[in-house]
């Protein structure tokens, strides 16, 4: 129990010190993989939050018609709520819609309403239909360390907007085997996109998620994903852990849910990294 409370005091942070390096420029980062349930909002919030509750000042900008990351940080985003669709179409500036997250004083949330779900359609008759969010981020006029923008799990317009807004690529894969199988039809996108549209894009980062340590298999996924991508695989792995679960349903992220967790360390130890990553390799501003 001592070492859950003396993990749970370095999660948290409550002197609000700048612990974790902050970088250079603003590292806007697209948390990406057309597979759904492999993670991409749960990384995207906890590792939002972990950076901010260590010092960084950080976006979030959910771009999935579900808004499940706007539900992770308590934001609302009901019917009639601006949200990232206003600035998609109707250009309203971002820093009009965007929104502190209680509790944590480093970190606002663009939200995502159901309205975001026609946006797709919408965005085909559109004036430079794939840079809109790039030039939203662009024009805001606060500074962010870090800019996480959370995809719907597919490859329409909505993530093609958050590839061309992007410099990295963050790409959450579940330690299963249909994980791997869809893998390279994203990797040919991300290609695309930086051959026509962006030509600063690169996948900067994998994340192996709900681990299971029982299992071969998982073993297996994992030297496969090391083996294929290298030094971009974070050396953190997130466990199978029901706090991670758990948290969505109180409005909060598992770092301030359950700080002595299993998976709040694991999340913890995986924006350590990403930070420190950030300052040995420096990336240019969007924008």
């Amino acid at each position: 129990m001592a070492m859950e409370a003396m993990r749970a005091v370095q999660i948290l942070n409550p002197s609000g010190e700048v612990t974790m390096p902050r970088p250079e420029r603003t590292r806007v980062m697209c948390v990406a993989n057309q597979k759904g349930g492999v993670g991409k909002t749960t990384t995207t919030v906890n590792l939002a939050v972990a950076l901010a509750l260590h010092g960084n000042r950080v976006l979030v900008v959910d771009l999935d018609p579900q808004g499940n990351a706007s539900t992770g940080l308590n934001v609302p985003h009901h019917t009639g709520v601006p949200d990232v669709y206003d600035c998609l179409i109707d250009s309203v500036p971002l820093e009009e819609v965007a929104q502190g997250v209680e509790g944590i004083p480093n970190l606002w949330c663009v939200p995502a309403t159901i309205d975001l779900a026609g946006a797709e359609i919408e965005l085909v008759s559109v004036v430079a239909r794939e840079s809109r969010l790039s030039r939203a981020i662009a024009a805001y006029p606060g500074q962010f360390d870090y800019v996480f923008i959370d995809c719907p799990p597919s490859l329409g317009l909505l993530t093609v907007n958050a590839l061309v807004a992007a410099q990295e690529v963050l790409i959450p894969i579940q330690c299963e085997y249909y994980a791997l199988e869809g893998l390279n039809q994203l990797i040919n996108n991300i290609n695309l996109v930086r051959k026509h549209l962006n030509p600063a894009l690169e996948v900067s980062t994998i994340l192996l998620t709900m681990y299971d340590r029982r299992t071969r298999l998982a073993d297996a996924v994992e030297q496969d994903v090391r083996n294929h991508f290298g030094d971009k695989v974070l050396q953190a792995v997130i466990p199978r852990n029901v706090r991670v679960s758990e948290a969505p349903s109180y409005g909060q992220s598992v770092m301030t849910y359950d700080p002595g967790s299993r998976g709040a360390t694991s999340y913890f130890a995986a924006a350590q990294e990403i930070a420190e990553r950030g300052v040995k390799e420096p990336v240019s501003r969007n924008g």
